[in-house]
């Protein structure tokens, strides 16, 4: 998707106020039914310019299959488009320091720039339905407070966050459904969920074939 040079050109200028690089669009199907929202790009998509291209994405892909969905069905996109990174001094094999970037969750302000391109993207594609994949997607649409321990598998309806002329989020006026599920990478550090993860793709199939959303 492209965006308005209005609405993404001062974004990527305030890049440079937080430990941000690059920028990665959304990817997809324009018109689908169903939208996927992610937390932040990764080193892998910052080369490809392409959501969901790391290890994170063959789970994607994975777990899309198991709905009888394909990439080029739905649309992709992140709370974040831009990959926040951290600061980590290593010591390598040959005892040299290395300085390294790893990949972060993102902070609430840089959610909070970012927000009107997410806002942008969902009143264009107006998707029947959003899966929020990981707690970050989960928070910046619904509530701070909800995890995606409790929330995941399950319809949820109702307004979403959106961000105000205020600069403040406030809720939006039409309603939305959103599938809240774990976020592709997390079954890198916790194999345990691996049977709730894809009892909630199960799940998500039989709503699509009944359209219950």
């Amino acid at each position: 998707m492209t965006y308005p040079r209005e609405l993404i050109d001062p974004i990527i200028a305030k890049n440079n106020e937080f430990d941000l690089e690059g920028f990665v669009f959304g990817n997809g199907d324009f018109s689908p039914e169903i939208m996927l929202i992610g937390e932040a790009p990764g080193e892998v998509e910052i080369r490809t310019g392409v959501p969901f291209t790391g290890r994170a994405g063959k789970e994607l892909d994975k777990t899309l299959a198991i709905a009888g969905l394909t990439r080029d069905q739905v649309y992709i996109t992140s709370v974040v488009r831009s990959r926040p990174f951290g600061h980590k001094t290593k010591i390598d094999r040959a005892g040299h320091t290395v300085q390294k970037r790893p990949n972060r969750l993102p902070k609430p302000q840089e959610i909070l720039l970012h927000a009107p391109l997410l806002d942008y993207e969902i009143s264009q594609v107006k998707p029947k339905l959003i899966v929020a994949l990981g707690g970050c997607a989960l928070k910046r649409l619904i509530d701070n407070k909800m995890t995606i321990s409790a929330s995941h598998g399950r319809l949820w309806r109702g307004p979403i966050k959106q961000l105000g002329a205020d600069g403040k989020y406030e809720a939006s006026p039409q309603d939305y459904t959103i599938f809240p599920t774990f976020h592709p990478a997390a079954i890198f550090y916790n194999r345990k969920i691996e049977s709730d993860l894809i009892a909630d793709w199960e799940q998500l199939k039989e709503i699509l074939a009944s359209k219950s959303y």
